[in-house]
C-alpha cells in the first residue's frame, strides 16, 4: 500500500510517501514561508527525485486539523485536489494524533500542545506504546485547565509540539510530575508519522471520498473571533 501524506497545519510544511512498512521520501520544511509558495514545489521535487507516477498512490493522507486556518486549508485544497484528479480517497489524519504518533514506542502519555493564542492550546492526551490509543480527544482549551487534567491522570507525560517553547516553564511549574520533552528531531509535525497512521487508519477502512473531505478547525477564525465581539459589544451599546 503506497500512500502520499500532506502536512501543513502549521509552521511546518510537510510531504511523504509512505509504502507498506518504510517511508520511501520525506520532505519536511520548518521555515517562515507561506505554504502556498512550499507544497506544491516539494511535491514536485519529491516526483523527480523518487520518480513518482501518483498513478500508483492508493491513497492521499492529510492532516485535517486543528492548526493554522490558512495552512489547513491549503493542505485541504491541495490533498482535495489530487483525490478528485487521481480519482483516490482521503484519509484525514486529525493534527494531534498524527503529531503523537512521532513518540509512538514510548511508555508515557503523550501530550502535543499547539499554540493557539490567549493561553489556549489546541491539544489531546495519547498512549502510543505499540499502537496510537485516544485518552483524550484533540480540543481547544486553557493552558491550565490541560495541566488540571493530566495531574489528575497521575501519570508521566511527554510534550511535543510548537506550545512547548510559549508553555515550557508553566508545565515545569505547575504539574505534580516532572514533565519531559520530545527531542528536536521529533517535537514538531513529520509527514512521515502521518503516512505511518494513515496506513492504520486505511486498514480500519477510516477513509472518505476527496470531495466529501473538509478541515476540522475546532474553533472560529481569529478574525471570526473579532468580528463576534464587535458586534456583541455593539450589541451591549444599545
Amino acid at each position: 500500500m503506497r500512500i502520499l501524506a500532506i502536512d501543513s497545519s502549521s509552521l511546518v510544511a510537510g510531504i511523504a510517501v509512505v509504502e507498506d512498512d518504510k517511508t520511501i521520501v520525506e520532505y519536511n520544511v520548518n521555515y517562515k514561508k507561506t505554504h502556498s509558495q512550499t507544497l506544491l514545489p516539494m511535491l514536485e521535487e519529491v516526483k523527480k527525485m523518487t520518480e513518482l507516477d501518483l498513478e500508483s498512490l492508493d491513497y492521499i493522507a492529510v492532516s485535517k486539523g486543528p492548526g493554522s486556518f490558512t495552512g489547513l486549508r491549503i493542505g485541504a485544497a491541495t490533498a482535495k485536489g489530487l483525490g478528485l484528479a487521481l480519482k483516490k480517497e482521503i484519509i484525514a489524519i486529525p493534527t494531534l494524533e498524527g503529531l503523537a504518533y512521532n513518540l509512538l514506542g514510548t511508555n508515557k502519555l503523550v501530550c502535543p500542545i499547539m499554540d493557539a493564542r490567549r493561553n489556549q492550546v489546541y491539544t489531546g492526551i495519547y498512549k502510543v506504546v505499540e499502537e496510537i490509543a485516544v485518552v483524550k480527544d484533540q480540543d481547544a482549551m486553557d493552558i491550565h485547565d490541560l495541566i488540571k487534567i493530566l495531574n489528575e491522570l497521575e501519570e508521566e507525560v511527554v510534550f511535543l509540539g510548537d506550545g512547548v517553547p510559549v508553555f515550557k516553564e508553566v508545565l515545569k511549574k505547575e504539574l505534580t510530575k516532572k514533565p519531559s520533552f520530545a527531542p528536536p528531531h521529533l517535537n514538531r509535525q513529520r509527514a512521515a508519522s502521518y503516512g505511518a497512521l494513515a496506513l492504520v487508519y486505511a486498514k480500519n477502512k477510516k477513509v472518505e471520498e476527496a470531495a466529501m473531505f473538509r478541515p476540522d478547525y475546532l474553533r472560529k477564525s481569529q478574525a471570526e473571533r473579532e468580528r463576534v465581539e464587535a458586534e456583541n459589544g455593539r450589541t451591549k451599546g444599545n
